[in-house]
């Protein structure tokens, strides 16, 4: 908790240091209102300027907080640096600069227009790109082409037009800046890939699970173990299978136990174009992968003495993970899972948790829960209520940790009736598969 307090703290300082450096050295007699839009300026490419170091899945940055919640933050953070950039002009009108700035100027003030409407394209379309019905891999193209483009524009513009540019340790500073975000985009987008291409694991077994379902085994080259990792984390992975079939990177989660050093897996529902391909893979493909990332982790949480699993579908994954290092570790903390699906046919590890279940480690109790079962389901139908909750999880709240993954719909009912239940925001650990919700 204190380092991801300096975390924040750190990105606040540079956040506002342009700003106060101004104000301590820059012109002395100028209104307040001019004062206010060179600050929103300075502010706003500051934090422009950060994005790309925010979205490099560097560890050191994502490792308190858990990359989903970095890179919520780093699209929150594109909003605010837009409305910032935004007030910059109409404060300048309002100020006295008049409307002519709107719609005129030099060519340098163009230069700034252009970064803005960069930025607000670049904002709208991450904030609306599946309404819009952009795929991800065009959005992600997209992101990368026009991110390098506002930084030039933005750092172009202020360094030739900003009157606070002119003071040497702002000069020192934007040049720092830039370089910054220059080097953890180049970092992050061609040097590490490289990097890890240069030693890439190998397909071993392709195992179908259950309807458009699979499980890929990876193992590491010869005389390597695999990477250190929490249960219920997850991993980028390019698969390198030529045959014509693409090669994209997607993360997908964790699905083995960190116990077993030789191999890891990830179990991957067809959801999309690529996906659709996943059966497609074949032992002897190679596989670029980089991880672990995520804290939906129960031993992120030691003191929680029970716990229960709120799984949806393909939410499976990570729960499957942390049970798995359960049993490998022949940890006796209780478990409860209650499991989701559409039908018997969509049960993912249905075999697998039953003779875990009948093993007696750890101390498991599954609960499926089905949609549409057929006539002979004998077990629970409908969805995961708060009825099914406080039935199968008991009143008694105290030591229990809540570990919610799978649909939007799922977790957010969920959250609801845990809190309605009397259970504290502490002991509720959700999972977003998707960074752009």
């Amino acid at each position: 908790m204190i380092r991801g307090f300096l975390r924040v703290g750190l990105y606040l300082v540079l956040a506002v240091l342009p700003l106060v450096l101004a104000l301590i050295w820059g012109p002395r007699d100028r209104p307040f209102i001019w004062n206010t839009a060179w600050g929103a300026a300075l502010v706003g490419i500051v934090l422009l300027a950060l994005q790309s170091v925010l979205a490099g899945r560097f560890k050191w940055i994502t490792r308190p907080f858990g990359f989903d919640m970095v890179i919520r933050f780093h699209r929150n953070m594109a909003v605010l640096a837009l409305g910032l950039l935004l007030a910059h002009p109409v404060l300048m009108a309002f100020g006295g600069a008049g409307w002519r700035i709107i719609i005129g100027g030099s060519a340098l003030v163009w230069v700034g227009k252009a970064a803005l409407a960069l930025v607000l394209v670049n904002v709208l379309l991450s904030l609306y790109q599946t309404r819009l019905g952009l795929k991800f891999e065009r959005w992600r193209f997209l992101h990368d082409l026009t991110g390098p483009a506002i930084l030039a524009l933005a750092f172009t513009h202020s360094w030739f037009i900003g009157t606070d540019l002119h003071l040497t340790v702002l000069q020192a500073l934007w040049v720092a800046l830039l370089g910054a975000a220059v080097a953890a985009f180049g970092y992050h987008k061609f040097i590490r890939p490289r990097r890890l291409a240069r030693d890439p694991y190998e397909v071993t077994e392709v195992k179908r699970e259950a309807p458009k379902v699979w499980t890929v085994k990876l193992a590491p080259s010869e005389g390597r173990t695999v990477f250190d990792y929490a249960p219920g984390q997850f991993q980028f992975i390019r698969f390198l299978r030529r045959r014509g079939l693409p090669e994209e990177e997607h993360h997908w989660t964790i699905s083995s136990s960190p116990a077993q050093k030789a191999y890891l897996s990830s179990t991957i529902k067809e959801l999309g174009d690529f996906t659709a391909t996943i059966g497609e893979t074949r032992p002897g493909d190679k596989a670029v992968v980089h991880g672990p990332f995520g804290r939906f982790s129960h031993i992120f949480h030691p003191d929680e003495t029970e716990l229960v699993f709120i799984a949806g579908g393909v939410g499976i994954t990570p729960v499957m993970s942390m049970i798995r290092y359960l049993r490998d570790r022949r940890d006796g903390t209780p478990v409860t899972l209650l499991y989701g699906n559409l039908d018997r046919e969509s049960i993912i590890f249905h075999d697998e948790l039953l003779d875990i279940e009948r093993g007696g480690t750890p101390p498991l109790r599954v609960v499926h829960v089905l949609e549409k079962p057929d006539p002979n389901w004998a077990g629970e139908r409908g969805f995961i209520d708060l009825e099914k909750i406080r039935r199968y999880c008991g009143d008694g709240l105290s030591g229990k940790g809540f570990y919610i993954v799978g649909p939007a719909a799922l977790n957010d009912k969920s959250v609801r009736n845990l809190r309605a239940m009397g259970v504290r925001n502490a002991r509720i650990h959700s999972e977003l598969f998707s960074f752009l919700d």
